[in-house]
This record gives structure tokens, C-alpha cells and sequence, in this order.
């Protein structure tokens, strides 16, 4: 179950994007170019824990509480 990869995923496409959906588009480009792809990880994904550090490393350098 993917659902902490997920969470973490929109928090920091939300907290990126304020709502503007151009803004939420390009986070979710970036996320991509860092290797994760928010589109391919359903609720049904294993949580893969290198994800999960990339998103805790990529969280603090935004300032993204989970």
C-alpha cells in the first residue's frame, strides 16, 4: 500500500501549487525528472523506500511538513 508515498506526494504538490493547476502540472513534471512518477503510484503500490526518502529529502528542501 502506497498510501504514505501518496500523501507525501500531494503535499508537495499542493504545498507547491498553492491551487494554481499550471503550477501543480509543473511539480508533478519535476517529481517526474527526480524519478517518481505521481501518475504511476496508485493506492495498490508497494511502498518502495527509496521513494520515501526521495520525497522526505525533496520535502525539507521545500519546507513540506508530512
Amino acid at each position: 500500500m502506497a498510501i504514505k508515498v501518496k500523501i507525501m506526494i500531494n503535499a508537495i504538490i499542493e504545498h507547491q501549487s498553492k491551487g494554481n493547476p499550471a503550477i501543480a502540472k509543473l511539480t508533478k513534471t519535476k517529481l517526474i525528472l527526480k524519478g517518481i512518477n505521481p501518475d504511476k503510484i496508485t493506492d495498490t503500490s508497494i511502498e518502495d523506500q527509496a521513494i520515501i526518502s526521495k520525497l522526505e529529502a525533496l520535502g525539507q528542501e521545500l519546507g513540506v511538513i508530512f
